[in-house]
């Protein structure tokens, strides 16, 4: 099958609290299509507050696909979101709609684009010894590890992702490769789309004030109540969404360790620092073979400060990139 005759997709990418929702939204509702969940926290049903998911009425104006799916006591992997995903993309395309991919987790996106390959049977020591660093030094220190030896793949996990830290490190010191480098290793293949994205990165500015109000609308919208009901599940600390951005910081403060100001200064700041990192990523890194996708890169300020020329651009790149500029609104 040619590239043309792949069926098309749409990835909208960028930083937490880019803005990437809203346009998925917008798009959806343009184009007929199905928004797919492509955040590594946003699939705990337990998290949809701090993880700012698309809202009931939001999610009644489009089909959404992959958003609470999971419970916080399981934590996710790429491989499981990869066949979820494309199961979900395969019912839109039933169904006579475009799939939207919407998201900020780089290596999600990659699956999909590249596809995943094997990874060798890891060695127990190499395990063991991943574990041991993690208990010992903690999640930062790890990361600071793996960025030494397997930057490539560091670059696209959170400091505080601990467990996909400790699978990075025995994976890079079990193989003597990296997880990226295993994901482009022959046996990789690109899932049968034909991909077009939309890469929001906002300027630094525009994005901390975004982070600092949305932090705010998060706890005026029950992000405490959300947070002590996780807690209450006395659910192991290193699992993904008990480090989801906010989640740390507000269980501080419930357990008087910490003032409500402090963890919410706290919050906004390692949110920052993260989307720092996820910009930096996808300005980096190709999410697909430039025979297989075409992209846009969109300098905004949200959905509601993008100028009509910058809106216009990308509707226009999606409309040509989605089916040759034919309008299903």
């Amino acid at each position: 099958m040619t590239t043309h005759a792949l069926p098309p997709a749409l990835i909208v990418a960028g930083p937490t609290a880019s803005g990437k929702s809203a346009l998925a939204l917008a798009l959806a509702r343009r184009i007929g299509g199905t928004v797919i969940n492509a955040d590594s926290m946003q699939v705990y049903r337990e998290l949809r507050v701090l993880t700012a998911r698309p809202t009931p009425a939001e999610e009644a104006m489009v089909p959404h696909a992959l958003y609470g799916v999971r419970p916080a006591a399981e934590a996710g992997t790429v491989a499981w979101w990869r066949g979820e995903a494309l199961a979900a993309m395969a019912q839109a395309r039933a169904a006579g709609r475009v799939p939207i991919l919407c998201g900020g987790t780089g290596l999600y996106f990659l699956s999909l684009t590249e596809g995943l390959a094997e990874v060798p049977p890891v060695a127990p020591e190499a395990r063991a010894e991943a574990r041991r660093l993690l208990e010992a030094e903690g999640a930062p220190a790890l990361h600071a590890r793996l960025a030494a030896l397997d930057p490539e793949t560091a670059a696209a996990l959170r400091p505080s992702d601990s467990q996909r830290l400790a699978r990075a490190y025995e994976v890079v010191t079990g193989t003597g490769r990296g997880l990226r480098a295993w994901q482009r290793a022959g046996g990789a293949t690109p899932a049968p789309w034909r991909f077009a994205a939309v890469v929001l990165d906002p300027p630094r500015p525009a994005l901390r004030e975004a982070i600092r109000r949305r932090w705010q609308a998060m706890l005026a919208g029950g992000a405490q109540a959300e947070v002590a009901a996780l807690g209450a599940q006395g659910l192991d600390p290193a699992l993904p969404a008990m480090r989801a951005h906010g989640v740390p910081e507000l269980l501080a403060h419930q357990a008087g360790r910490m003032t409500l100001e402090a963890a919410s200064t706290r919050a906004i700041l390692n949110t920052g620092q993260y989307t720092k990192r996820q910009a930096t990523w996808f300005r980096h890194h190709a999410l697909a073979p430039p025979a297989l996708m075409h992209s846009i890169h969109a300098r905004c300020e949200g959905l509601e400060q993008f100028s009509e020329c910058e809106l216009a651009k990308i509707i226009a790149f999606v409309d040509r990139r989605v089916d040759g500029g034919e309008s299903r609104a």
